[in-house]
């Protein structure tokens, strides 16, 4: 397989006036309509519903953002549905709102994490991508995993989130803001209002039985994305990320487990995910992607975690469960290795990615 055929990618194309790039983003657009409007029944269901029926519908809530984060929101960002723009930022507000984020903020976090793509932290403890396993690990190792999925929802920066958001323009800041506005307006609703005859004030119990499922949502998805990229080499372009090929996880997410052929090449539509994979099967093989065999979310319990965290312990002194806390101080045995690994990393990524597999509709993507 040469260098051509490696990096080739077929593009969807549609004549649609209304889809972008193929009448299948239908499908996510759909579900994201969905979960917009489970949201808005579960608050109306609340005080008519036994406890029981809305703690199940209240756990099916927290792995629809989880879903719809990793899977909608995911590929909206790298391959908006939508050929007029102004259909794009209005999904974009209904994505906020049904999962309690900026779907704009969450486009600057995803770039970022892609420029970085899980690096580790340089000689000054900093990495690129904001969201690295890496990011608050220690002696060159992934984070523990109960810290990273508990903590990182509490790690945003939405200033240094905006900063990089005015890079692209005002446009972007101002639609992030309004975003950010939709959905607080919607749970301040919420919580004002008790959707009963006559209406009612102070939801208090609603929001009681409504955050916590918020948070595990927001929780699962730092949890899925965890095992995207443990046992990854963030220094192996074509092994950035970790595979799952599980039908029904992918069908559901939106082919966002072949994880690592994402990193690869960020711009390949969701449709044409399987056919890119098998075009780089062989390459993948020798370079050492790694595959897991349940879906990321329950990466812990795949049969290989324990040979990957036998040979990361081997290689650094930790860990799975104590990772980021054992071992020498990776920088002082090495301590010219973090900045040479990230100059290697970024000018390996300049070589490998190519112009069509960005779009100039995202400034962002251009630096990808």
């Amino acid at each position: 397989m040469n260098a051509a055929e490696t990096i080739h990618i077929e593009r969807p194309a549609t004549d649609s006036k209304i889809f972008a790039h193929t009448r299948w983003d239908i499908v996510p657009a759909l579900a994201g309509l969905f979960h917009f409007f489970y949201l808005l029944a579960m608050y109306l269901l609340f005080p008519f519903t036994p406890l029981w029926v809305m703690l199940i519908m209240g756990f099916a809530y927290a792995l629809m953002i989880n879903a719809n984060i990793n899977g909608v929101a995911h590929n909206f960002i790298h391959n908006p549905f939508f050929r007029p723009d102004w259909m794009n930022r209005v999904f974009g507000v209904i994505e906020s709102i049904a999962c309690c984020f900026s779907q704009t903020y969450y486009d600057a976090v995803h770039m970022q994490h892609h420029k970085g793509n899980a690096d580790r932290p340089d000689e000054h403890g900093e990495t690129v991508d904001w969201i690295s396993i890496y990011k608050h690990g220690h002696d060159g190792e992934a984070e523990n995993p109960w810290g990273y999925v508990f903590l990182s929802f509490f790690r945003d920066n939405p200033a240094a989130i905006k900063r990089e958001l005015a890079k692209r323009g005002n446009a972007d800041v101002r639609w992030g803001t309004i975003e950010l506005t939709a959905f607080i307006c919607v749970l301040l609703l919420m919580a004002l209002i008790v959707p009963t005859n006559p209406i009612a004030f102070i939801n208090w119990r609603y929001m009681l039985f409504f955050l916590p499922f918020f948070y595990l949502g927001h929780c699962f998805s730092y949890l899925n994305g965890y095992f995207r990229h443990y046992g990854a080499n963030p220094d192996k372009p074509i092994a950035w990320g970790v595979s799952s090929y599980g039908k029904i996880y992918n069908w559901i997410f939106f082919y966002n487990g072949y994880h690592a052929e994402h990193h690869f090449r960020p711009k390949v539509h969701w449709t044409k995910m399987e056919q890119f994979q098998r075009q780089i099967a062989e390459l993948q093989k020798r370079e050492g992607v790694r595959v897991i065999n349940h879906a990321h979310m329950l990466g812990f319990l795949d049969s290989q975690l324990a040979q990957t965290r036998s040979t990361r312990s081997a290689n650094y002194g930790g860990s799975f469960l104590t990772a980021g806390r054992a071992g020498p101080h990776h920088s002082r045995r090495f301590p010219n290795f973090a900045a040479t690994q990230s100059k290697v990393k970024a000018a390996s990524f300049r070589a490998a990615t190519t112009a069509r597999d960005l779009t100039a509709g995202h400034a962002l993507s251009k630096l990808v």
